[in-house]
């Protein structure tokens, strides 16, 4: 699934996956199985290489313990069968959390070599800023910082994930303390940056965005546990009677969420204002909104009522928060 050039990683393109092992009389160890799980499905999810905690948390899904399990040998059955739990393990961790990836290609940076205008401001923007004397002249070095002022908005990856970077520097002797105007500087650019495209063109880069994905996935959990959902109900009960007699219980309920729902599996109310419409939405068309007490059973049915409502917005409607915002 794709969102505004990034891609959201939510479990779906594993489905196509068969894992299989590789033709051997040997046994397997549990690191073998491992690696071979994640090679395949790193070529399933653009050569990603998936975040440590993420590995474990879908390790823990199908009670693997890591310590012992790296060094247990296993025979082909054996090795076979725990290779494809962890990919439906690591499909179920991201259907629950999708991760939020900029595939890094070349093409923005294409697009700005093409049109000469975008371009020409693109330098003279960079030139600018990084002319901190204002003295109309800056070190060739200086593209390095312009690369990184650019950076993965507009389809520059960093150093640290694309080393390749530096060698095209050393290519485009963008290294050096060499004085350039703003036309040299430019030019400069311009070579780096096509140095860069056809360097992505060759080898893309994935670079995970701090984007957190409310799909209802959690939420629906928590639905499906009985006592977990009627434990938060008894919650919410509470602050219903422990109100005066001037407040709803709908207004109530808002209140409670708005404050607790990411614990529940709902976007930080303050998130955006997409959120803000969501509840609006929500709360627009829930029976009872006007009452001032309920009984307790009442009370749990509504808030039942208001939360399948959320799950099915936020299915339908999957909301992107950015952590870094």
């Amino acid at each position: 699934m794709a969102d505004g050039g990034l891609t959201v990683l939510d479990g779906s393109r594993l489905s196509a996956v068969d894992p299989c092992l590789p033709e051997t009389d040997e046994p397997f160890t549990g690191t073998q199985v491992l690696e071979i799980a994640e090679s395949q499905i790193a070529s399933s999810l653009f050569g990603l290489s998936l975040p440590e905690n993420l590995k474990l948390d879908a390790l823990k899904r199908i009670n693997v313990d890591i310590e012992s399990f790296l060094d247990t040998k296993l025979d082909r059955e054996q090795a076979s069968s725990k290779l494809k739990d962890y990919v439906i393990a690591i499909a179920s961790e991201l259907k629950d959390d999708p991760l939020v990836v900029a595939i890094l290609d070349g093409s923005p940076l294409k697009l700005f070599l093409e049109d000469e205008d975008d371009f020409a401001m693109l330098a003279e923007n960079l030139f600018t800023d990084l002319d901190t004397q204002d003295t109309g002249k800056i070190r060739a070095n200086q593209i390095r910082n312009a690369l990184v002022r650019m950076g993965v908005e507009m389809g520059v990856p960093s150093f640290s994930v694309f080393p390749r970077l530096e060698d095209i520097l050393k290519e485009y002797k963008a290294e050096g303390e060499e004085s350039l105007g703003q036309a040299q500087f430019a030019q400069l650019l311009q070579n780096v940056l096509q140095g860069l495209v056809d360097a992505l063109a060759e080898k893309h880069v994935v670079v995970i965005q701090n984007i957190k994905v409310i799909n209802g996935s959690k939420l629906k959990k928590l639905m499906a546990d009985e006592k977990k959902l009627d434990d938060e109900i008894g919650k919410i009960f509470q602050d219903q009677c422990a109100s005066g007699e001037g407040r709803a219980s709908t207004e109530i309920i808002r209140s409670y969420l708005e404050k607790n729902g990411p614990n529940l599996g709902l976007p930080p109310s303050e998130a955006n204002e997409a959120v803000s419409l969501l509840y609006d939405q929500v709360f627009a068309d829930v029976g009872g909104k006007n009452i001032k007490k309920l009984d307790k059973d009442e009370f749990g049915g509504i808030v039942k009522d208001i939360l399948e409502k959320f799950a099915e917005q936020l299915e339908a409607n999957p909301v992107f928060h950015d952590l870094d915002g």
